[in-house]
């Protein structure tokens, strides 16, 4: 009798490497970093808009307004100096003239120089965040339990911010290229090790992400920017706020000026 033979293999498809538990969790910690890097850029970017913004009215009102406060207050200065010369013996006159004189040189510090190039308002193209975007989910100190690294990180973050609030794209393309391929970047080998990492990270994230919501709350309530908000908005209805500020500090200087005409020491 012949032997029946078959050729019938038991074929088991080809199983995937399974993951233990530790390289379970590293796979959805590094998952959960990646969210949080994301948010943590975006928030960044919202903050480094809202600084600049705020940055680039302040010079505006200073240069068109705050000059003319500066020239407001010499006037009342000049006036009160006048009125104390012509009564030495007047304690309140002398001590108004010592006060009107310090509240001249303050605004003229905080004014600064009047003959400056005027300033131009913050502008930022949609490639510029981008970049920047980029450059805080890459470079981000919060983003590193590295000692060394967080340093150096925090140096090159503060590059960034300067790069962006000036516009230059080749600086943030700079910053971004030269750290990516640094020989620190290395990382070491392990899933443990990394895990912690990752963890630590995260965290470090976390804590950067309450920090950046705290100085944006700060700076949402600041005078300066319920001042801009107000300029914004009235701009929009079609009015232009800077310019009557202007106006109106421009007419007390005229003021000032006949006022200190008239208490002008009689020459000797």
């Amino acid at each position: 009798m012949a032997l029946k033979t078959t050729n019938k293999v038991d074929a088991k498809p080809s199983a995937q490497p399974s993951l233990n538990p530790e390289e379970q969790e590293l796979a959805r910690k590094r998952a959960e970093r990646t969210v949080v890097e994301s948010e943590l850029a975006e928030r960044e970017l919202r903050s480094a808009n809202l600084r600049a913004e705020l940055g680039a009215f302040e010079q505006q009102y200073l240069h068109f307004v705050g000059s003319r406060y500066a020239e407001l207050d010499e006037l009342r200065a000049g006036i009160a100096e006048r009125v104390a010369l012509e009564q030495p013996a007047n304690v309140r006159a002398q001590e108004a003239a010592s006060q009107a004189r310090e509240n001249a040189q303050e605004t003229k510090a905080a004014a600064g120089d009047k003959a400056a190039a005027p300033p131009r308002a913050f502008e930022s193209s949609p490639e510029m965040k981008r970049l920047y975007r980029d450059v805080a989910k890459r470079i981000h100190p919060d983003l590193t339990s590295d000692r060394d690294d967080r340093a150096r990180r925090q140096m090159l973050m503060a590059e960034a911010n300067e790069a962006y609030q000036r516009g230059d794209e080749a600086g943030l393309v700079k910053i971004l290229t030269e750290y990516e391929w640094s020989p620190d970047q290395v990382q070491g080998e392990g899933a443990g090790a990394e895990l912690v990492r990752v963890i630590r990270g995260i965290s470090q994230a976390r804590g950067r992400l309450a920090e950046i919501e705290a100085e944006l709350q700060a700076l949402l309530r600041s005078e300066l920017y319920q001042l801009k908000t107000r300029v914004d908005q009235a701009q929009a209805d079609g009015r232009d706020v800077l310019k009557e500020m202007i106006d109106k500090v421009e007419d007390q200087i005229a003021q000032a000026k006949r006022r200190l005409e008239t208490v002008a020491p009689a020459s000797r």
